[in-house]
């Protein structure tokens, strides 16, 4: 199976990387920085520089994928903002989150999900279940939650244009990350695991959906 992962160099991109690999899957894996690229290239896998918030770099990920057919792509690459309400968010730090969360994703679409359909694969997006409309009760990093929000609508409207392809919103769960912090519920390891169970059994029926690391789908989101 062909595999690409935008944004592995840590967490929870890596980990689908290290677990990818293990199953003996092929490769391809982008980075930002130096170190990043050789964590990836250690593991076997074909490491890429892309970082999905710049013009330049994200206009040639198609070129640089040329030819490929993918089986399964995931786009990783998230940034976070925490406060609530109380205080608008900066400019910058609204364009860094959105550019990144959103932005980047839809340059993802355009580029990769061909290549996907080439295949009749599934494009995975990590959001979050921060991101659901349906039950919120609090402000908390309500310029991450409106992203993944937004990305999630992304997703869905994105599907109908790519009809051989499956996309689907994924969250995580809440996992020990530099992001989710040291009292989450889920190991790296753990969540990915899942994950990768999840993405293996998302059928054609599931296209444009929001599902949780375990497969369940979030209504009303």
């Amino acid at each position: 199976m062909n595999v690409l992962i935008l944004g592995a160099s840590r967490g929870i991109g890596f980990e689908f990387l290290r677990q990818y690999r293990e199953a003996g899957d092929t490769v391809i894996a982008t980075a930002r920085a130096d170190e990043g690229l050789r964590h990836i290239e250690s593991l076997g896998a074909k490491a890429l520089r892309l970082d999905v918030s710049d013009t330049a770099s994200i206009s040639g990920l198609g070129w640089q994928l040329d030819g490929e057919k993918i089986d399964v792509a995931l786009y990783v690459a998230g940034v976070m903002s925490r406060g609530g309400a109380t205080q608008a968010p900066a400019r910058d730090d609204f364009d860094r989150v959105m550019r990144t969360n959103v932005w980047g994703a839809m340059q993802a679409i355009v580029q990769v999900a061909p290549l996907v359909q080439a295949a009749a694969g599934k494009f995975v997006f990590i959001s979050s279940q921060m991101g659901r409309i349906a039950g919120v009760d609090s402000s908390y990093s309500w310029l991450y939650r409106a992203s993944k929000a937004a990305l999630n609508m992304t997703v869905a409207s994105a599907q109908p244009d790519y009809p051989q392809a499956t996309f689907v919103a994924l969250s995580p769960g809440w996992v020990r990350t530099d992001m989710g912090g040291a009292g989450a519920t889920l190991s790296v390891e753990e969540s990915v695991s899942a994950m990768r169970k999840t993405i293996q059994a998302i059928t054609p029926a599931q296209r444009g959906a929001f599902l949780g690391h375990d497969g369940r789908r979030f209504e009303g989101w």
